[in-house]
C-alpha cells in the first residue's frame, strides 16, 4: 500500500545579529529544500540572538493553528549569544533527544569530531514540531537531506513525524 503525500505547514527563523534577508543563505537553503519537497513555507523571520526575542517569536508560532513546524537556524553554538537552544527548551513540552543525536552522527560523517561544537535539538510544544538547526547552511542541508525530509513524509516507511501529528496535542483535549 502506498500512501499520498501530505504536505506540512512550516515555519523558518533565523537567529542572527548579523544576516538580513538579503544574505540569510541558511533560511534560504531551508526554504529551498522543503518547498521542492512539496511543504508549505507557513512564515520566515529573523530575530537577533536574544532569547527573549526568540522564546516569543517560538511562542507566537506555536500558537498559531497555521503552523506545524518550526525551523530555527542560528544560535547553537558554544558563544555567549547562542541561546537558540535554551528559548526551544523553555518552550518544549517533550525533547526530541534522539534528533540531537542523530544530527550528531549526521555532522560526524561530513565534519568529524568538530560536531561538538553543535547543540542542535528539537521538541514538540503546543501540537508543533521544532528543531534548533546550525548557522551554516551546510548544516541545515545535512539536517534536512539526512533527517527531516524523510520524517517529515508521511509515506516514509516505518514511522515518521507527519503519521503522529494529530496525537500530538492530545493531552489537551483530554476532559
Amino acid at each position: 500500500m502506498t500512501r499520498d503525500f501530505i504536505p506540512v505547514r512550516i515555519a523558518v527563523l533565523t537567529v542572527s545579529d548579523t544576516r538580513g534577508p538579503e544574505d540569510d543563505r541558511s533560511g534560504d537553503t531551508l526554504v529551498e529544500r522543503l518547498t521542492a519537497a512539496g511543504h508549505v513555507l507557513a512564515a520566515r523571520d529573523i530575530v537577533t540572538d536574544d532569547r527573549d526575542r526568540i522564546e516569543a517569536r517560538l511562542r507566537a508560532w506555536i500558537a498559531d493553528p497555521e503552523i506545524d513546524v518550526i525551523l530555527s537556524t542560528g544560535g547553537t553554538g558554544l558563544t555567549g549569544r547562542d541561546v537558540t537552544v535554551e528559548a526551544h527548551r523553555a518552550v518544549y513540552e517533550k525533547e526530541i533527544e534522539a534528533f540531537a543525536t542523530l544530527f550528531a552522527v549526521v555532522s560526524m560523517g561530513k565534519i568529524g569530531t568538530s560536531a561538538i561544537q553543535s547543540r542542535a535539538c528539537g521538541g514538540v510544544a503546543g501540537g508543533t514540531y521544532l528543531f534548533a538547526l546550525p548557522g551554516s547552511p551546510s548544516a541545515c542541508r545535512d539536517a534536512w537531506d539526512e533527517i527531516l525530509v524523510h520524517q517529515l513524509d508521511y509515506r516514509h516507511r516505518p514511522c515518521n513525524l507527519v503519521e503522529i501529528m494529530p496525537r500530538l496535542d492530545e493531552h489537551l483535549r483530554r476532559a
